[in-house]
């Protein structure tokens, strides 16, 4: 399913209902939309170093085409909170709750 980048209303039942809790359910999206951010900008970063000027000088600043097409590219992507509301909803996430396995387990670290 193709990921709409335009703004929409969420059901808060439905968000709550996949983790139990909605403040847990944003807590999984977020640090989902973290991860996300983390790797677009990784990438990115390693696209535009190839086109890094080792010259500082203000006169040899001149405009990259190709540079500016990758930027481009990047600005119309979905946002990764978007993305990771899409996958949350849509059981492409797996997360445990540390809390409830360590209860079961009878053991808690405090």
């Amino acid at each position: 399913m193709a990921i709409i980048s335009t703004i929409i209303t969420r059901d808060s039942n439905e968000l709550a209902a996949k983790s139990g809790n909605i403040y847990k359910s944003v807590v999984i999206m977020s640090k989902r939309a973290k991860q996300i951010a983390s790797n677009l900008k990784e990438e990115l970063n390693t696209k535009l170093a190839e086109f890094a000027s080792t010259v500082d000088n203000l006169e040899e600043i001149f405009e990259n085409r190709e540079q500016i097409e990758i930027s481009k590219f990047y600005e119309r992507m979905p946002k990764p909170t978007t993305s990771a509301i899409e996958e949350f909803l849509d059981d492409k996430l797996m997360f445990r709750d540390k809390v409830e396995e360590e209860s079961e387990e009878g053991e808690v670290n405090l």
